[in-house]
């Protein structure tokens, strides 16, 4: 990667089973959301540094208002992204605006793409900010779970019927009592509009981003961290943060 800029990365698209081992080798996560659709791999030469996974959102239903007028097929999530270590400065962030060039041509229909920051476990969302993206909401974490020595995804646990698998519970009752809560942080929603007009339809506030240091929630690989200026977000180096055979048509 020696002499190489952000710039001249190429993005292109992959097997699903070639993205999948990437991202469960390189995302903080180890994992992989299953119903992604779309998988671009990012080239520096020949080299596989980076891929990024797009798909539906875990409930469409609850998602599709936040931008009025939004068709079934008009938004899209960016569900994982993750880079090798030693790309060059500022790859995430031309990866994704890149990505959602192509996403432009290649997909007429798709109007908006969602993401999330894991503040809890990752950064608070460096590369979205310098990619275009607008803050849509900041929250407390409620979704993973620690006991001290091991980690659990609420939305892991439980069915979409909110049952609990191999307990039946319905609440997270049964993991309190094994010692589980949720680990301090937040959890950041970005949106970023790829159509004019988009924007205006936007049915929640946009939200500053120095709101994010003045709510505490400035975070960096999962620790606490203070930003003099939030409000310019430099593009920065936040790896990993984000969220098929050849990547199959949307649907």
């Amino acid at each position: 990667m020696q002499g190489m800029g952000a710039k001249q990365l190429r993005i292109t698209p992959i097997r699903r089973d070639v993205a999948v081992d990437f991202v469960k080798r390189h995302h903080y996560s180890g994992k992989v959301v299953n119903n992604s659709q779309i998988h671009l791999g990012v080239f520096f030469g020949d080299r596989l540094s980076g891929c990024l996974q797009f798909g539906p959102p875990l409930d469409k239903r609850k998602v599709l208002p936040l931008v009025t007028g939004t068709a079934w097929d008009g938004m899209i999530e960016l569900n994982r992204m993750a880079m090798i270590d030693d790309t060059p400065r500022n790859t995430e962030s031309r990866a994704i605006a890149v990505a959602c060039r192509l996403l432009v041509k290649q997909y007429p229909h798709l109007e908006w793409v969602l993401s999330f920051a894991d503040g809890t476990q990752c950064g608070d969302g460096t590369i979205y900010r310098a990619s275009g993206f607008v803050l849509t909401s900041i929250k407390k974490n409620t979704q993973v779970w620690s006991d001290g020595a091991n980690r659990l995804s609420r939305i892991t646990v439980t069915n979409p019927k909110g049952k609990h698998i191999g307990t039946g519970a319905a609440s997270m009752k049964v993991w309190k009592e094994r010692g589980y809560t949720p680990l301090p942080g937040y959890q950041l929603r970005y949106i970023k509009f790829l159509r004019p007009g988009v924007r205006e339809r936007l049915a929640v506030p946009e939200i500053p981003f120095s709101r994010i240091a003045e709510m505490g929630a400035g975070m960096y690989l999962g620790k606490n961290v203070t930003r003099v200026k939030q409000s310019s977000d430099a593009p920065g180096d936040q790896p990993g943060e984000a969220g098929a055979a050849p990547s199959r048509t949307l649907q």
